[in-house]
């Protein structure tokens, strides 16, 4: 197959542009996507046999644990794992194998969980695995066990230990990489599972080869298949207790549901990626880049670079874009913006330089999920704003002295449901700020600024596997202060702080409780 037939060419635009009303219906703006594959903004565009797929599938009644059966033995003859199951995304992937590997196929430990009592309640991961992600394990309850070295790794087992989980990626190589621990787990009979959503989908699996147990895949990246869907591979036992732990089975992954529609298009994709031609798909990302960096460079002091890729996880080729933002007249987050914001709107892989910290200026280009004629909107779109950058207005400074915020301040944040009781102590030398900041549970340091009266920190919460943003900005009243704080993708809060004078009442800073 040709990666014109892949990709649907024009044809392809056309349709898009016809159906892309179901959204604007409801005031939502498509994106053109030069970014890459990200849930957050839908990730992929499932297949043309995908869409058949499942529209087929949906016209029918079938058993479902007969279809999963069937699914199962084909996903084996196509990828050339033990056996297969399809499952609602990888992280679902990922919850019903380590119910699996805790409660196996037996009802009643099954019907037990998540209450862990009695039962295999450690997932050992390195920690270079450690990621926001790994929820999807620790949601069972599990307590996870880090460990940086061999000999931890050694250590670590215990009769507790239901999983080992990896992250694809850098490490997985290493030291402590994937056959490293599956040498030391196979004896002890201790599973492994790689989590490899967004990579491709190598045949037979690398990270089966090298040993593990179970390997999962988002089903809605670079295999394109639907959305919400995931790809199983590895142990018949394991996959199979792993879906007897899922819907349509009354157990811990009940709500985890995949249905035929999803199951058959998953298949669907899978048939589809052995007969693609991705040497194809790759010369045709390369044309795309060479369209946008022939534009762009028509721009006096412009210049592009393309960058290959490391690793398998979304792998293609991208396009760096820099230039003096001085010069030019814009920097490289203004540029961001303004794509982001135009029509069409375009999203891209990233940008970098802004007019507070004056960095070189750039932004990247990622062809991955991009459809046939996006490159030329890019281009098109990316000279215009370069060429001609739209005059922007920097934020108005503050003037007048910093406001003196040292101290220690108690910080209410109220959130869109629910509220909070945070602790702030501000080290301040002119208008810097330093110091900590305290949560529920967690704390972590901060940096910002005071400028006359107005007010910037940020801090970052590190749990588990992953850290929790906080950016506030804000006025200073007095002995108050007020304003908002960007939670990253959970939003933001409004905030209220009272200044703490030490030797009243409630004049100790609480301890941060141990997690």
């Amino acid at each position: 197959m040709t990666a014109g037939g892949l990709f649907g060419g024009s044809a392809s635009r056309a349709v898009a542009a016809a159906t892309a009303s179901v959204y604007q219906s409801i005031g939502v703006r498509p994106l053109v996507n030069c970014k890459g594959t990200f849930t957050i903004i839908s990730g992929s565009q499932s297949l043309p046999e995908v869409k058949r797929a499942m529209d087929e599938a949906s016209r029918h009644y079938v058993h479902l644990d007969e279809l999963m059966e069937a699914v199962g033995k084909r996903l084996a003859e196509l990828t050339g794992a033990e056996y297969g199951i399809v499952t609602a995304g990888c992280a679902a992937a990922l919850t019903h194998a380590t119910a699996a590997c805790i409660a196996g196929a037996d009802p009643e430990k099954m019907q037990r969980l998540p209450n862990l009592a009695g039962l295999k309640n450690e997932v050992i991961m390195p920690r270079y695995s450690r990621n926001v992600y790994d929820h999807a394990v620790r949601m069972l309850g599990v307590k996870v066990v880090e460990v940086g070295t061999p000999e931890e790794l050694a250590a670590a087992f215990s009769e507790r230990t239901a999983m080992i989980m990896i992250l694809a990626g850098t490490g997985d190589e290493g030291p402590l990489g994937t056959e490293v621990i599956c040498r030391m787990a196979k004896p002890k009979g201790v599973p492994v599972i790689v989590d490899a959503a967004a990579e491709h989908l190598t045949i037979p699996s690398i990270h089966l080869k090298r040993g593990a147990d179970m390997v999962a895949y988002s089903g809605g990246k670079c295999i394109r298949g639907p959305q919400c869907a995931g790809l199983l591979l590895g142990s018949k036992t394991l996959l199979q207790a792993a879906w007897l732990n899922s819907a349509p089975h009354h157990a811990f992954g009940r709500s985890l549901k995949v249905g035929k529609e999803e199951i058959m298009g998953m298949l669907a994709a899978v048939e589809m990626w052995v007969k693609r031609d991705h040497e194809a798909e790759w010369k045709q990302w390369e044309s795309w880049l060479n369209t946008i960096s022939r534009s762009v460079s028509r721009v006096q002091g412009v210049t592009t670079e393309v960058m290959q890729p490391r690793g398998l996880s979304n792998r293609a080729p991208q396009l760096r874009i820099r230039w003096d933002a001085q010069q030019l007249g814009i920097t490289g987050q203004e540029v961001f913006d303004t794509l982001y914001e135009g029509n069409p709107r375009i999203i891209l892989a990233g940008s970098s330089g802004d007019r507070l910290s004056n960095m070189p200026s750039s932004v990247t280009i990622m062809p991955y999920m991009m459809m046939p004629g996006d490159e030329k909107i890019a281009a098109e779109k990316l000279h215009a704003v370069l060429s001609h950058p739209p005059r922007v207005q920097p934020p108005e400074r503050p003037s007048g002295a910093p406001a003196n915020i040292a101290g220690q301040w108690r910080f209410h944040l109220e959130f869109v449901r629910g509220e909070a009781e945070h602790v702030v102590v501000f080290e301040q030398k002119d208008n810097q700020l330093v110091g900590t900041h305290m949560g529920d549970i967690l704390s972590g340091d901060l940096r910002g600024v005071v400028e006359g009266t107005q007010v910037r920190f940020r801090s970052s919460h590190r749990y588990e596997g992953t850290r929790l943003g906080y950016e506030f900005t804000g006025t200073v009243e007095g002995e108050v202060m007020r304003g908002t704080v960007g939670l990253q993708e959970y939003g933001q809060a409004r905030w209220t702080a009272q200044r703490h004078r030490y030797g009243q009442p409630g004049g100790v800073v609480r301890p941060v409780k141990n997690v």
